[in-house]
């Protein structure tokens, strides 16, 4: 699935890729989607439960060609 924005956050410990999330969110059409590469475990529960608290869809993850996982997140509102 291919992202209106791509948030490499890779190296950054949680909440700082949430951050990094809710800054950028704002930066892509209702509609369209973000991607966030994050390493950090805490990536995998933080990124749904932020998308749960703001409304906003978990589309669900896939990895990056480093296996990295990228988080992919539509914006609703």
């Amino acid at each position: 699935m291919s992202a209106a924005l791509e948030l490499d956050c890779r190296g950054m410990l949680c909440p700082r890729p949430i951050i990094e999330l809710a800054r950028n969110i704002g930066q892509v059409e209702v509609g369209e989607v973000i991607s966030v590469a994050a390493d950090d475990v805490a990536a995998r529960t933080d990124v749904p439960a932020w998308c749960r608290m703001r409304e906003q869809e978990y589309v669900g993850a896939e990895d990056a060609e480093d296996g990295v996982p990228v988080f992919l997140v539509r914006r609703l509102r």
